[in-house]
Order: C-alpha cells, then sequence, then structure tokens
C-alpha cells in the first residue's frame, strides 16, 4: 500500500520501545515513547514535531534527555503528549539543570496530559528557565473526536496528513496505546507535472494541502515552472493530477495485560491497523510472570492482532531473559496471530471480549 509513513523502531527486539515514524515528503516524523535513542541520528531525531509517551517508566522515557539537549538551542516547539502526571515529570527532569543562560532560546515543550477526562495542558519555555505554564483545561482540549469511534476514544492530533489516537490501558497505573494513520494518501502523477509544463517542487505539499482541506475548485495554487519560474493554477485544473487512495494505520501497543477491560478500548484504536506494533515481552508458559508485571505473552500478543484485524504484527519489547531465544518469541505471535494457537485464558477473554 502506498503510505506517506516510513516506520521503524528505534532499537532492537530487546531494547528500549520506541517507534520512529517519518513523514515522506513533509521533513518531519512523530516519535512513539522516549526510551534510549543513542543509534537514532541527530538529524532524523530533529525532525520530530510530534512525541507520544505510554507512561514514564525509566525505558519508555530515559531518551528525554538526548532530545532535550539536542533541541534546546533550535527554534521548535515540541508537542509532548503523555498519561495524567506526564507534566511533573517533564518538570522533575528540567528542575535537574540549571537554566541561567537560555533567556534568548525560543524552544518549548509542550505537553499535553491524556485523561479520562479530556486533557490537561502545561508549557515550558526555554527563555524562562522552563519555568512551567499550566494552560486552562478549557484551552486544553484535544482534536475533535472521530464520531465512528467508540465515546471516549481520545483524538490527541488531527494535522490533516496524520491523526493520532489513544487508547488509556491499566498497567497498574495509565498506560497509553496510540494509532496513527492518514486519512487518505495523495500519490502525485510525475508524468502528469511534465506534461503541463510544470516542475516538481514544494508547490505540490500545498496542492495535496488543499486537496485535503476540500478547498473550491477555484482556489489559486502558486505552482513552479522549469527555470524555477513561478506561476499560478487554479485547484480544479491541477486536480487530476493526484490520485487519492486510503491512507495507512499503525498501531502501537506497549505495557499492558490481556484482560477484558483493556481489550474494550484497545480493539476499536487499534481496528483494521495495516501495521500493529505490540509488546511482546514473555512466552506463554510464563504467563504468570506476564500476568504479574502488567505485561503480554506473545501469544496474548498475536490474538491482540487477530482480533483487531491487523494487516501484519511486529513484536518487540521482549524480555532479556529470552535473550538468545527471540525467534520462540515471534514465532509464538506469529503462531496466535494466524490463528493456529491458543494460549492459557487466551479463548475464554477472546470470546469475551466479543
Amino acid at each position: 500500500m502506498p503510505s506517506s509513513f516510513a516506520p521503524r523502531l528505534v532499537n532492537g527486539p530487546f531494547g528500549d520501545p520506541g517507534l520512529l515514524v517519518e513523514m515522506r515528503w513533509q521533513g518531519s516524523a512523530v516519535l512513539f515513547d522516549l526510551g534510549r535513542n543513542d543509534g537514532l541520528p541527530a538529524g532524523e531525531l530533529l525532525k520530530v514535531s510530534h512525541v507520544f509517551v505510554s507512561h514514564t517508566h525509566m525505558d519508555h522515557f530515559i531518551g528525554f534527555d538526548r532530545m532535550l539537549r539536542l533541541f534546546l538551542n533550535r527554534d521548535k516547539r515540541l508537542y509532548l503528549y503523555g498519561p495524567e502526571g506526564i507534566a511533573d515529570c517533564v518538570a522533575g527532569k528540567l528542575k535537574g539543570y540549571v537554566w541561567n543562560l537560555t533567556e534568548s532560546y525560543t524552544f518549548t515543550i509542550d505537553v499535553t496530559e491524556v485523561t479520562s477526562d479530556g486533557a490537561k495542558r502545561a508549557v515550558f519555555r526555554a527563555s524562562t528557565g522552563f519555568e512551567r505554564e499550566d494552560v486552562d483545561l478549557l484551552a486544553a482540549q484535544l482534536a475533535a473526536p472521530d464520531p465512528r469511534d467508540p465515546p471516549g476514544t481520545p483524538v490527541l492530533v488531527d494535522e490533516g496528513h496524520f491523526r493520532v489516537r489513544a487508547a488509556i490501558t491499566n498497567h497498574r497505573i495509565p498506560c497509553l496505546a496510540f494509532a496513527i494513520d492518514e486519512p487518505t494518501h495523495l500519490n502525485v502523477d510525475a508524468e502528469g507535472v511534465a506534461k503541463l509544463g510544470l516542475a516538481p517542487g514544494r508547490w505540490l505539499k500545498d496542492l495535496k494541502d488543499a486537496l485535503r482541506e476540500e478547498r473550491p475548485d477555484d482556489t489559486p495554487i502558486r505552482v513552479e515552472l522549469p527555470g524555477r519560474i513561478e506561476g499560478e493554477r487554479s485547484l480544479g485544473s491541477l486536480r487530476p493530477l493526484v490520485q487519492i487512495t486510503p491512507g495507512q494505520k499503525l498501531g502501537y501497543i506497549v505495557d499492558t495485560r490481556f484482560i477484558p477491560e483493556n481489550l474494550a478500548v484497545l480493539l476499536p484504536v487499534m481496528h483494521k491497523s495495516d501495521v500493529l506494533y505490540c509488546e511482546s515481552p514473555f512466552l506463554d508458559v510464563d504467563r504468570d510472570q506476564a500476568a504479574m508485571r502488567y505485561h503480554l505473552t506473545a501469544a496474548e500478543a498475536g490474538t491482540i492482532g487477530r482480533m483487531s484485524r491487523a494487516g501484519r504484527l511486529k513484536v518487540f519489547h521482549y524480555s532479556p531473559r529470552y535473550q538468545g531465544r527471540g525467534d520462540m518469541l515471534r514465532q509464538e505471535a506469529e503462531a496466535a496471530f494466524r490463528g493456529r494457537k491458543e494460549a492459557g485464558a487466551v479463548a475464554d477473554l477472546e470470546s469475551a471480549a466479543g
């Protein structure tokens, strides 16, 4: 399927969680979780505009400091979303340093806490030494809900070319799972551009934005001619250059249990993900240990993939106890995903979840 998304796990399956999703042709990226990210080149990390943190256990949040170090002296606003209490965690990180020389810096961290009641927001500006500014709850609402989603499914961000939704699950603390999708994928006919005597350039992004926003056909679009000469065409005349197809959807699940209350919120959000990235820390033979640690087994991860009708399953976040046996986790998850394995109480819970 053609897609604007270029996703990849930041670390290997035994490393800290993190999923980088680059936006092809946008020059930007989003990041799910802030585990260690030392192996991620600075240039790729600096493309990130939005960070979505599942929860602030160390292996999901220790990479905050490297991101802060890279972004500090740049004119950027970083949007960070996480569960209730994440603003306190960000404030605590920032208070670990002295900020007496940052008055001229413009870098800002905009933090939104996702709660069952809506959102809370806090802003931290380098120019004030990252003094916390709490924003009135009424001014911190999330994006408009999608009428196709069940009630209580928050849409965190809707940027037109991508949208992120969340599910709040139980990890003995609130933990967020995320789904990112592009409502539509817009593919430009390069040959058609040339036949009209136009040159490729940044104007094609403006054309796509105008189509996503459903502007009228008489909307003027600035175009580029060969030789870097600018011109103007109507949106209607350029519309045939763009093929509109359904967009891609990615799901991201970490640190949760296979229990009815979690499945009830996870499955609608993850429904029909083209690729589901799901934690798989334990083999099913160790399901008691998994339950005690509020994690999934590989078979449970595969079953969630099957129940949510995902196209593909990518498992990661393996427990270090299985070093050298990672293939066993992957194979068990794949067997459950393909319907070839039942694990522990999975069948009963799957039936209860509908």
